[in-house]
């Protein structure tokens, strides 16, 4: 195990979660990409990135649960580096299929790529404000088959996790737009610039 690598992965994530908690405690996490928090984002990514040409994708053998997750959870956040993301999903597919990551890691980025680009998710990991104000998964491969999905992953069935999830964001101070229209506008705009659509 190379301890070094971990107690960097482990360094970058305590960065954003410190980022991301000084931020929801001033309020301000939730109006709009925050430039602080995507600033974190993109040093991160691109420290990731870093990691992954010399070492590729950094799993449980190599840097230990902990510090994979932490990988795990740099890459989700790393949504201003789309390239990244989409070059790391075979990666993390690979790694998953080998036993060195836990299979869910590579659904929710599927997910989450899926999601930026505009198509339809696979095991509904990723929610958003719907048209009566409540976090909701966005638009689904296929509905009949979503909790089969997420079972072959690991996950559970997804009206627990929304039920969760709901909770999470209500404890954060989470709430939906003011102007659902205009946040919908303003992040298909963000995601054209970024290069994920």
């Amino acid at each position: 195990m190379n301890d070094a690598l971990a107690d960097t992965l482990l360094e970058l994530l305590a960065k954003d979660e410190a980022t991301r908690a000084k931020l929801v405690e001033s309020g301000e996490l939730f109006d709009g990409y925050h430039p602080e928090m995507a600033a974190v984002h993109l040093a991160n990514a691109a420290r990731l990135a870093e990691i992954i040409e010399t070492w590729g994708w950094p799993g449980e053998t190599l840097v230990g649960k902990r510090a994979a997750n932490a990988a795990w959870i740099i890459l989700q956040h790393a949504i201003g580096s789309p390239e990244l993301m989409r070059r790391c999903l075979p990666l993390l597919t690979e790694a998953a299929a080998r036993g060195d990551v836990p299979p869910e890691q590579s659904a929710y980025l599927h997910d989450r790529i899926c999601a930026f680009e505009g198509r339809p998710q696979r095991y509904g990991t990723q929610f958003d404000w719907d048209e009566e104000g409540k976090l909701s998964p966005g638009p689904l491969e296929d509905e009949e088959r979503v909790d089969a999905f997420r079972a072959g992953v690991g996950l559970g069935p997804l009206q627990e996790r929304l039920t969760a999830i709901r909770k999470e964001a209500e404890g954060d101070g989470a709430g939906p737009p003011d102007d659902l229209e205009t946040y919908k506008r303003e992040k298909h705009a963000w995601a054209v610039s970024i290069g994920w659509r």
